[in-house]
């Protein structure tokens, strides 16, 4: 079959860094580490995986990040995948085949996938993360049955959605309700990043957040703020025009600009009529601000910015991931703030209840009234895969939020909004 493969060889490494200095085209041509290959698919890993058809998967900020080679080789995370990679982990599809001892799924029956490749997955007895629901947290990505990796594209023997068949263990495949378009569900991955971030930093009674960053998770998390808080004030920083307006249209109380930093500060302050402390040179610091903030860009601009905006004793809850560099982050200590990572999905309390993150978004869609397909912006053929990057790289130009391959018969190879 086709497949988008992701092979890291250092002559393709070399030449795409570059040339990538003079078009970010040579990340997406014939000579860059990701194109269209005929692979074969391996034998299932145990009896109790089966195989998913895909219909529709999204490109994550990690999937382009990766294209684009934005990272470093010192990252402690690359102990935890392996290669050659078919990247993709927000599917949607049909059960296509099943193995032997499968019991809870059958062929024909639509499913999202969690992609956690944790211990069940791997064969394993649940660690005491995954006992507890905690699958981004397991302790064995290394081992099992299986090559490392910590969820599905990032390992080479569980291959992801940039490809018409993905292999998953049974517990991965969750049953899409009938009510639930392929649309909706294949926001169910992102939205319950958003969702684990809400709920591990939940904001105090009446008081005020600031969402940074209007793409897909930040987009996602103005209406779970609203529908879980409703008497909180939610803040937003977008970058772009197209953001401004989704996230108006999401429900954020107010939309500020990025930059310049400076304005953004002292705009805060306004906001939460706060002091705005501002020192000898450089970037002022609020003595007050806002009670929590959600960093979904994870730049070092946007932590450092964050460090002088929240309140003393307040909370940085951080989903997006960037290269890290030094920023000026006195006032974490001074503040006593709380730097708070969050890291994907797992089994979600709510009001006593606890399911899982994508069960939560399920019910939410029918009972609740949650849609978030306003983000889902663009549409390519896995054949058009270049251009589908290229719009994720230059969102002002392309007004790209969330980019899907649709692996539909007829798609044509442009954006369709």
């Amino acid at each position: 079959m086709q497949a988008l493969v992701f092979d890291p060889s250092l002559p393709r490494l070399a030449w795409t860094k570059i040339a990538g200095t003079v078009s970010p085209r040579a990340f997406v041509a014939r000579s860059a580490p990701i194109g269209l290959r005929e692979v074969e698919e391996a034998p299932l890993p145990g009896d109790d995986w089966l195989r998913i058809r895909t219909r529709l998967c999204g490109l994550c900020g990690s999937d382009y990040k990766q294209v684009f080679l934005n990272g470093s080789t010192d990252n402690p995370m690359t102990a935890l995948i392996s290669f050659p990679q078919v990247l993709g982990h927000e599917v949607v599809g049909v059960v296509d085949e099943v193995g032997p001892a499968v019991r809870e799924r059958h062929v024909g029956e639509r499913v999202v996938l969690n992609p956690w490749l944790s211990c069940g997955p791997r064969g394993l007895p649940p660690c005491r993360w995954c006992s507890c629901g905690d699958y981004a947290q397991c302790e064995n990505f290394t081992r099992g049955r299986i090559e490392p990796g910590i969820h599905t594209g990032n390992s080479r023997d569980a291959t992801g959605g940039f490809a018409a068949r993905v292999p998953a263990h049974e517990s991965m495949c969750i049953p899409i309700p009938d009510a639930v378009s392929d649309e909706q569900a294949v926001l169910a991955d992102p939205f319950s990043v958003s969702l684990h971030a809400v709920l591990h930093s939940p904001p105090p009674a009446g008081g005020t957040v600031l969402v940074y960053g209007c793409g897909t998770l930040g987009l996602l998390s103005i209406p779970i703020l609203r529908l879980l808080h409703p008497e909180v004030e939610v803040l937003a920083v977008a970058r772009f025009e197209h953001q401004r307006e989704l996230a108006e249209r999401m429900g954020a109380h107010r939309v500020l600009r990025h930059r310049p930093t400076r304005a953004l500060i002292e705009e805060v302050g306004e906001l939460t009529r706060s002091d705005v402390h501002r020192p000898w040179r450089g970037l002022p610091m609020l003595g007050g601000g806002v009670d929590v903030v959600y960093d979904s860009v994870g730049l070092p601009e946007t932590l450092e910015v964050g460090v002088r905006i929240v309140r003393s004793r307040g909370t940085i809850a951080v989903t997006g991931v960037e290269t890290p560099h030094r920023f000026e982050w006195t006032p974490l200590y001074f503040k006593e703030i709380a730097l708070r990572g969050s890291n994907a999905f797992g089994v979600e309390e709510i009001e006593g209840r606890r399911q899982h993150a994508m069960a939560w978004y399920f019910e939410w869609i029918q009972e609740r009234g949650y849609d978030g397909t306003a983000i889902l912006t663009h549409r390519f053929p896995l054949a058009g895969y270049a251009e589908a990057f290229l719009a994720c790289h230059d969102q002002g130009r392309s007004g790209a939020v969330k980019v899907l391959f649709d692996f539909a018969a007829g798609v044509p190879p442009i954006a369709s909004s």
